[in-house]
Protein backbone atom coordinates (compact mmCIF):
# COMPACT_ATOMS: atom_id res chain seq x y z
CA UNK A 1 0.00 0.00 0.00
CA UNK A 2 1.26 3.18 -1.00
CA UNK A 3 2.26 5.79 2.20
CA UNK A 4 0.66 8.57 2.25
CA UNK A 5 2.64 11.73 2.22
CA UNK A 6 2.20 14.50 5.43
CA UNK A 7 1.02 16.75 3.07
CA UNK A 8 -2.23 14.67 2.50
CA UNK A 9 -2.69 14.47 6.01
CA UNK A 10 -2.22 18.10 6.05
CA UNK A 11 -4.41 19.01 3.48
CA UNK A 12 -7.36 16.74 5.04
CA UNK A 13 -7.40 19.40 7.48
CA UNK A 14 -7.49 22.17 5.78
CA UNK A 15 -10.41 23.80 4.26
CA UNK A 16 -9.99 24.19 0.59
CA UNK A 17 -12.44 21.59 -0.30
CA UNK A 18 -15.32 23.86 0.68
CA UNK A 19 -15.06 25.04 -2.54
CA UNK A 20 -15.61 21.61 -4.68
CA UNK A 21 -18.42 21.08 -2.03
CA UNK A 22 -20.69 23.80 -2.76
CA UNK A 23 -20.59 22.41 -6.50
CA UNK A 24 -21.51 19.01 -5.93
CA UNK A 25 -25.12 17.55 -5.19
CA UNK A 26 -25.30 16.12 -1.60
CA UNK A 27 -28.10 13.27 -0.93
CA UNK A 28 -29.35 16.11 1.26
CA UNK A 29 -30.05 17.85 -1.83
CA UNK A 30 -31.04 14.70 -4.04
CA UNK A 31 -34.09 14.78 -1.33
CA UNK A 32 -32.68 11.31 -0.57
CA UNK A 33 -34.29 9.90 2.93
CA UNK A 34 -32.23 11.14 5.92
CA UNK A 35 -30.46 8.18 8.44
CA UNK A 36 -31.90 7.80 11.54
CA UNK A 37 -31.29 9.69 14.60
CA UNK A 38 -30.32 6.30 16.61
CA UNK A 39 -29.73 3.18 15.75
CA UNK A 40 -32.69 0.81 16.43
CA UNK A 41 -32.02 -1.70 19.19
CA UNK A 42 -32.54 -5.38 19.40
CA UNK A 43 -36.14 -6.17 19.99
CA UNK A 44 -36.88 -7.57 23.61
CA UNK A 45 -33.43 -6.19 24.81
CA UNK A 46 -33.96 -5.32 28.63
CA UNK A 47 -34.36 -1.32 29.14
CA UNK A 48 -33.32 0.82 31.88
CA UNK A 49 -34.38 3.90 32.66
CA UNK A 50 -32.09 6.92 34.08
CA UNK A 51 -32.52 9.86 36.14
CA UNK A 52 -34.24 12.50 33.87
CA UNK A 53 -32.15 15.52 33.33
CA UNK A 54 -34.89 17.89 35.31
CA UNK A 55 -34.11 15.55 38.63
CA UNK A 56 -30.33 15.37 38.67
CA UNK A 57 -29.04 17.28 41.03
CA UNK A 58 -25.22 16.10 40.80
CA UNK A 59 -22.87 18.18 38.73
CA UNK A 60 -23.21 21.55 40.30
CA UNK A 61 -19.51 22.72 40.34
CA UNK A 62 -18.87 25.85 39.20
CA UNK A 63 -17.59 25.73 35.60
CA UNK A 64 -14.59 27.53 35.62
CA UNK A 65 -13.27 25.38 38.91
CA UNK A 66 -14.14 22.27 36.55
CA UNK A 67 -11.91 23.88 33.61
CA UNK A 68 -9.53 24.68 36.30
CA UNK A 69 -9.34 20.84 37.67
CA UNK A 70 -10.08 19.21 33.81
CA UNK A 71 -7.12 16.63 33.71
CA UNK A 72 -6.32 13.15 31.98
CA UNK A 73 -6.94 10.27 34.84
CA UNK A 74 -5.50 6.76 34.69
CA UNK A 75 -5.88 5.60 38.24
CA UNK A 76 -9.36 4.90 39.34
CA UNK A 77 -10.27 3.82 42.94
CA UNK A 78 -13.17 1.10 43.76
CA UNK A 79 -16.30 3.47 44.16
CA UNK A 80 -18.73 2.93 42.53
CA UNK A 81 -20.22 5.88 40.52
CA UNK A 82 -24.40 6.27 41.37
CA UNK A 83 -27.15 5.51 38.85
CA UNK A 84 -27.28 9.18 38.49
CA UNK A 85 -24.20 10.42 38.50
CA UNK A 86 -24.23 7.71 35.69
CA UNK A 87 -27.00 9.42 34.15
CA UNK A 88 -25.36 13.18 34.41
CA UNK A 89 -22.52 11.88 32.36
CA UNK A 90 -24.60 10.65 29.89
CA UNK A 91 -26.99 13.66 29.41
CA UNK A 92 -23.97 15.88 29.70
CA UNK A 93 -22.42 14.29 26.56
CA UNK A 94 -25.16 13.69 24.08
CA UNK A 95 -28.33 14.12 25.96
CA UNK A 96 -31.00 15.38 23.45
CA UNK A 97 -32.85 18.58 23.91
CA UNK A 98 -35.45 18.94 20.87
CA UNK A 99 -35.57 16.42 17.79
CA UNK A 100 -36.66 19.15 14.77
CA UNK A 101 -36.81 19.63 11.23
CA UNK A 102 -39.27 17.30 11.10
CA UNK A 103 -37.62 14.74 12.75
CA UNK A 104 -34.14 14.92 10.94
CA UNK A 105 -32.18 16.43 13.18
CA UNK A 106 -31.62 16.77 17.09
CA UNK A 107 -30.25 19.66 19.41
CA UNK A 108 -28.42 17.91 22.08
CA UNK A 109 -26.12 18.67 24.98
CA UNK A 110 -22.92 19.32 22.56
CA UNK A 111 -22.48 20.96 18.86
CA UNK A 112 -22.54 18.96 15.81
CA UNK A 113 -22.12 20.50 12.29
CA UNK A 114 -25.65 20.20 11.34
CA UNK A 115 -27.37 18.79 13.78
CA UNK A 116 -25.91 15.59 12.59
CA UNK A 117 -24.72 14.04 15.40
CA UNK A 118 -23.30 11.02 14.29
CA UNK A 119 -22.50 8.90 16.90
CA UNK A 120 -23.81 5.99 19.41
CA UNK A 121 -22.37 6.14 22.82
CA UNK A 122 -21.80 2.05 24.17
CA UNK A 123 -21.00 1.23 27.54
CA UNK A 124 -18.78 -0.71 29.40
CA UNK A 125 -20.33 -0.65 33.08
CA UNK A 126 -18.26 -2.13 35.60
CA UNK A 127 -19.44 -0.34 39.02
CA UNK A 128 -22.44 1.43 39.10
CA UNK A 129 -25.11 1.36 41.97
CA UNK A 130 -27.77 -0.85 40.98
CA UNK A 131 -26.76 -2.01 37.37
CA UNK A 132 -25.86 -5.11 36.60
CA UNK A 133 -22.12 -5.18 35.02
CA UNK A 134 -21.84 -5.94 31.61
CA UNK A 135 -22.44 -4.03 27.83
CA UNK A 136 -25.06 -1.06 27.33
CA UNK A 137 -25.76 1.41 24.69
CA UNK A 138 -27.10 5.08 25.36
CA UNK A 139 -30.49 5.17 23.84
CA UNK A 140 -29.97 9.01 23.54
CA UNK A 141 -33.40 9.71 22.45
CA UNK A 142 -34.87 7.53 25.19
CA UNK A 143 -32.58 9.04 27.86
CA UNK A 144 -32.17 5.16 28.71
CA UNK A 145 -29.84 1.82 28.62
CA UNK A 146 -30.14 -1.22 26.17
CA UNK A 147 -28.16 -3.95 28.06
CA UNK A 148 -26.57 -5.99 25.39
CA UNK A 149 -24.69 -8.76 27.17
CA UNK A 150 -22.85 -10.09 29.80
CA UNK A 151 -19.08 -11.16 30.24
CA UNK A 152 -16.68 -11.26 33.23
CA UNK A 153 -13.76 -11.15 30.33
CA UNK A 154 -14.84 -7.64 29.38
CA UNK A 155 -12.83 -5.62 31.15
CA UNK A 156 -10.04 -7.63 30.53
CA UNK A 157 -11.01 -7.60 26.37
CA UNK A 158 -11.37 -3.61 26.80
CA UNK A 159 -7.49 -3.54 27.45
CA UNK A 160 -6.41 -6.12 25.44
CA UNK A 161 -8.58 -4.22 22.25
CA UNK A 162 -6.71 -0.52 23.45
CA UNK A 163 -3.28 -1.99 22.77
CA UNK A 164 -2.93 -3.85 26.34
CA UNK A 165 -3.62 -0.46 28.27
CA UNK A 166 -5.17 -2.88 31.16
CA UNK A 167 -6.14 0.52 33.22
CA UNK A 168 -9.17 0.84 30.71
CA UNK A 169 -11.15 -1.42 31.75
CA UNK A 170 -10.44 -0.53 35.50
CA UNK A 171 -12.75 2.41 35.28
CA UNK A 172 -16.21 1.97 36.75
CA UNK A 173 -18.04 2.69 33.19
CA UNK A 174 -15.87 2.92 30.22
CA UNK A 175 -17.45 5.23 27.18
CA UNK A 176 -17.47 3.59 23.83
CA UNK A 177 -18.06 5.83 21.13
CA UNK A 178 -19.15 4.56 17.62
CA UNK A 179 -19.68 6.72 14.44
CA UNK A 180 -22.24 6.02 11.63
CA UNK A 181 -20.77 8.28 8.83
CA UNK A 182 -23.69 8.50 7.32
CA UNK A 183 -25.55 10.73 9.05
CA UNK A 184 -22.86 13.43 8.56
CA UNK A 185 -21.93 12.09 5.04
CA UNK A 186 -25.81 12.50 4.37
CA UNK A 187 -25.48 16.28 4.46
CA UNK A 188 -21.56 16.96 3.86
CA UNK A 189 -20.72 14.26 1.44
CA UNK A 190 -16.85 13.95 1.27
CA UNK A 191 -16.68 17.16 3.77
CA UNK A 192 -17.70 14.70 6.67
CA UNK A 193 -14.22 13.40 7.90
CA UNK A 194 -12.85 16.45 9.40
CA UNK A 195 -16.51 17.34 10.86
CA UNK A 196 -16.83 14.03 12.28
CA UNK A 197 -13.20 14.65 14.12
CA UNK A 198 -14.51 17.81 15.17
CA UNK A 199 -17.87 16.66 16.58
CA UNK A 200 -15.89 13.81 19.13
CA UNK A 201 -13.92 15.97 20.57
CA UNK A 202 -17.01 18.25 21.51
CA UNK A 203 -17.91 14.95 23.09
CA UNK A 204 -15.08 13.63 24.94
CA UNK A 205 -14.17 17.51 26.40
CA UNK A 206 -17.97 17.35 27.97
CA UNK A 207 -17.54 14.19 29.37
CA UNK A 208 -13.86 15.86 31.07
CA UNK A 209 -15.91 18.51 32.72
CA UNK A 210 -18.68 16.47 34.11
CA UNK A 211 -16.37 13.69 35.22
CA UNK A 212 -14.66 17.12 37.09
CA UNK A 213 -17.45 18.16 38.54
CA UNK A 214 -18.57 14.76 39.89
CA UNK A 215 -15.01 13.77 41.71
CA UNK A 216 -14.25 11.33 39.15
CA UNK A 217 -11.93 11.48 36.19
CA UNK A 218 -11.36 10.19 32.30
CA UNK A 219 -9.05 9.87 30.12
CA UNK A 220 -9.69 10.26 25.96
CA UNK A 221 -8.10 7.07 24.47
CA UNK A 222 -7.36 7.04 20.66
CA UNK A 223 -4.90 4.21 20.83
CA UNK A 224 -6.90 1.07 20.38
CA UNK A 225 -7.24 -2.32 17.57
CA UNK A 226 -9.58 -1.01 15.05
CA UNK A 227 -11.09 -4.83 14.32
CA UNK A 228 -10.82 -5.66 18.20
CA UNK A 229 -12.70 -3.09 19.28
CA UNK A 230 -15.70 -2.94 16.34
CA UNK A 231 -15.71 -6.58 16.86
CA UNK A 232 -16.17 -6.33 20.70
CA UNK A 233 -18.93 -3.99 20.54
CA UNK A 234 -20.77 -6.14 17.81
CA UNK A 235 -20.48 -3.10 14.87
CA UNK A 236 -19.99 -3.95 11.09
CA UNK A 237 -16.38 -1.79 10.82
CA UNK A 238 -17.44 0.11 7.59
CA UNK A 239 -21.33 1.61 8.08
CA UNK A 240 -20.50 1.90 12.12
CA UNK A 241 -17.01 1.65 13.46
CA UNK A 242 -15.19 2.74 16.97
CA UNK A 243 -14.16 6.44 17.14
CA UNK A 244 -13.27 7.25 20.35
CA UNK A 245 -13.00 5.35 23.83
CA UNK A 246 -13.11 6.83 27.40
CA UNK A 247 -12.68 5.07 30.77
CA UNK A 248 -14.39 6.96 33.58
CA UNK A 249 -14.24 6.24 37.59
CA UNK A 250 -13.78 7.77 40.89
CA UNK A 251 -10.29 9.52 41.38
CA UNK A 252 -9.14 10.59 44.80
CA UNK A 253 -7.63 14.26 44.69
Amino acid sequence: MKKLSIETYRKFLKSDLWEKFGAMQTDQQKRLPAPPLQKPYPEGAPLLDLVAPADLTVGAMPLLDAINGRQSHRRFNDAKLSLEELSFLLWATQGVHEVWRGGIAARRTVPSAGARHPFETYLLINRVEGVKPGLYRYLALDHKLCFLRADDRLPIEVGAACNGQGFIGTGAVVFMWTVIPYRTEWRYSFISPKIIALDAGHVCQNLYVACESIAAGTCAIGAYNQEMMDELLGVDGEEEFTIYVAPVGKVNH
